[in-house]
């Protein structure tokens, strides 16, 4: 998926996977950070996600990655946070107590550009990418990380497309495939749904849908 498609949507304001509430997986399962590495919790493709407010009351510090400035200036000036900018390397930087929020492409990443990351939160990331580039994403992400560090991931799933997206389904045998050999996998909780309890299921031709929350540990 290409960086034109991601800043074409910021741009036409096309964002309906902003969720409008911080996500209840992160407030459940935040006792996966409690005894993280001394760093950051990461937050990958984190757009101006309300999950980065959170994280910054109650767990500092975050940084997040963004490729659209528009989304960033967007977090700062809806939570009312005065930031500072600066550059580091190919990334521009916005930065206040708690929080540092880069703007760029993930995939030029470097541990020099992260510096210590403590732990991981990606609820949006990995579901926002189409099949040919998750592996390209999870291989990155593992070169980012220290062992040991750990990793919230949240990855709905249903049978739909898998081409059709995003968000796209990511099922618990693909995260398997992509983070098997570096990290740890382990299933933290298993949400399944059906027409009978989510009637708008039938609407879209699905027999059940899946909300499944991860932990992994970098290996």
């Amino acid at each position: 998926m290409e960086q034109e498609f991601w800043q074409r949507r910021w741009q036409e304001n096309r964002i309906g996977f902003h969720q409008s509430e911080v996500n209840r997986f992160l407030r459940t399962h935040s006792d996966r950070f409690a005894a993280r590495l001394n760093g950051a919790i990461f937050v990958p493709l984190c757009g101006k996600s309300l999950d980065l407010a959170w994280l910054r009351t109650h767990m500092p510090p975050v940084l997040g990655v963004e490729l659209s400035v528009l989304a960033v200036e967007a977090f700062f000036r809806e939570q009312q946070i005065t930031a500072r900018q600066t550059v580091r390397g190919a990334f521009g930087v916005y930065e206040a107590p708690g929080i540092e929020l880069l703007v760029g492409d993930y995939f030029a990443l470097t541990a020099d550009v992260t510096g210590p990351i403590a732990a991981v939160y990606d609820r949006a990331a990995l579901i926002a990418l189409p099949p040919s580039m998750r592996a390209r994403y999870a291989a990155h992400m593992a070169g980012l990380l220290r062992p040991r560090t750990p990793v919230l991931l949240v990855a709905p799933f249903s049978p739909k497309d898998p081409e059709e997206g995003p968000p796209f389904a990511v099922s618990e045998e693909e995260v398997r495939a992509l983070y098997g050999e570096s990290f740890r996998v382990d299933v933290l909780a298993r949400h399944r749904y059906t027409p009978e309890t989510r009637p708008e299921l039938s609407g879209r031709g699905l027999s059940f849908s899946e909300e499944n929350v991860y932990g992994l540990t970098r290996l």
